[in-house]
């Protein structure tokens, strides 16, 4: 039987890995995407066999190149493609807006463009990060409105969820080797989407409803939320008390796993503090699930039967994290002053603008709300990345890391990128006016600085004056 034709819109992180990976298995992939000012430039470049994604991202480019070689995939503007294929993914950006509320543009308008070609037995599959109750409140309505069919097979078209667990760095391995929760309206849609899932992934599909697999997304990234706040708090405590969060890690992680006792298991995992959180995922997810409670937990419980309780932990982790930043920023204050320099008019070296470290992924940066606590507070800064030249926002990333040290009377490192692990104190010494460092990654030996007469701080690190 010939293998299942597929569209996938939005060629981004999530579309171009997966349509990749797709043709690879060997379907017939048709990649859509918006021919924008901003990224429209995509076309071109995938339709030769270039990534337009950065950064060390290992096997994707080698295996872009084979398929469109093999003349498995292609990119086009043209939605009528998806009029000849049997499922379509849709991988567009979901964000959230400043109040924390869901942006659904680019996926009402998606919606829309499908549900007005969509026929009988095609399948629609969102692979978009979005709040629980949006597959079937926002996006079935639409595409039965725009199609004039009812969703569910075979008379009319599937819907399913399955989201995506990529990482930047590891776009290939994720979808690959993590298993994959594909959430369908009904047994059919579930059915075929986990086949065809089936012949990509190795690490187990698991059919569910879309609802569920909607709260197993943002519950995820929510989890992984609360844990770094956790250690976020445990770091601000150790500065307080004067310790090193990094040996308080160590101790707790010591402990052995045993099995012998699973009901009480001593294990510890407990995360690495930081600068702050950034990504697409994580900054925004706790806010989905959130959403999701208040705008659908009606339609399934009732108004007066849904639970409310008194305080909520992952909205308190998610305010936590994105204070980060300005921790950062007082951290650097302080140490200003000990070197009897005010922060007002100072000129900061604030090393990475990426989120993750030899990436050139800067979605929710936390060197933005840096940046805008540094114009707050009346410095001036300049910005440097290894894998960025320009960003949404306006700001102005330079690539000499010298020319971006040189008289500057702070650096401040945000993102533990690899060209800055050369960075000593000899080298700042020879380009910094003010011998400050301020390190938000763990990156640097606080020993070696402070020896070399420099001011330095980092998050969690209480005990540095003692050395």
């Amino acid at each position: 039987m010939a293998k299942k034709k597929i569209a996938v819109v939005g060629m981004g992180y999530v579309g171009i890995p997966a349509a990749v990976l797709l043709a690879n298995a060997g379907y017939d992939v048709t990649g859509i995407q918006r021919r924008s000012k901003r990224s429209g430039w995509k076309i071109d470049w995938l339709n030769q066999g270039r990534c337009p994604i950065g950064g060390d991202e290992p096997e994707l480019p080698e295996m872009l190149q084979s398929v469109v070689k093999a003349r498995k995939f292609r990119v086009t503007d043209d939605y009528s493609a998806i009029q000849d294929v049997d499922i379509i993914l849709i991988d567009v950006q979901t964000p959230t807006d400043e109040n924390h509320v869901p942006q659904y543009e680019s996926l009402r308008e998606v919606a829309h463009q499908i549900g007005r070609l969509l026929r009988p037995g095609q399948i629609v599959i969102i692979e978009s990060t979005v709040a629980p109750g949006t597959t079937e409140y926002l996006v079935k309505p639409i595409l039965e409105q725009e199609s004039g069919l009812r969703a569910g097979l075979p008379d009319g078209f599937g819907l399913c969820f399955s989201y995506e667990r990529v990482m930047v760095g590891r776009l290939i391995h994720n979808i690959r080797e993590y298993p994959k929760i594909v959430g369908g309206i009904d047994e059919e849609t579930t059915r075929q989407s986990v086949e065809v899932y089936r012949s990509i992934v190795k690490g187990g599909v698991h059919g569910t409803d879309p609802m569920t697999a909607e709260v197993s997304k943002t519950v995820e990234n929510a989890y992984r939320d609360v844990q770094i706040a956790f250690a976020n708090e445990v770091a601000l405590l150790c500065e307080s008390l004067g310790v090193d969060v990094y040996d308080v890690r160590k101790f707790v992680n010591g402990l052995p796993n045993d099995p012998s006792a699973p009901h009480a298991n001593p294990v510890r995992n407990m995360h690495f503090p930081g600068a702050g959180v950034g990504g697409h995922c994580l900054p925004k997810d706790t806010w989905l699930l959130m959403h999701g409670f208040n705008e659908y937990a009606k339609y399934k419980a009732g108004e007066t039967h849904r639970i409310q309780y008194p305080s909520s932990l992952l909205i308190d982790a998610r305010i936590l994290n994105d204070w980060m930043p300005v921790h950062m920023v007082d951290l650097l204050e302080s140490a200003l002053k000990e070197a009897k320099k005010e922060l007002k008019g100072a000129m900061i070296g604030v090393l990475g603008y990426a989120f993750l470290e030899n990436s050139d992924d800067p979605r929710n940066s936390p060197t933005v709300p840096l940046l805008k606590e540094l114009e707050k507070r009346g410095s001036r800064y300049v910005v440097h990345d290894p894998y960025l030249r320009e960003t949404e926002e306006g700001y102005l990333i330079e690539s000499d890391l010298d020319k971006v040290l040189k008289g500057c009377d702070a650096v401040v490192l945000m993102t533990k990128h690899n060209e800055y692990k050369s960075i000593g104190p000899d080298r700042l010494d020879n380009l910094l006016k003010t011998m400050v460092i301020i390190d938000g990654r763990n990156l640097f030996e606080p020993e070696k600085f402070i020896a070399a007469g420099f001011i330095f701080k980092g998050v969690g690190k209480g005990n540095i004056n003692k050395l």
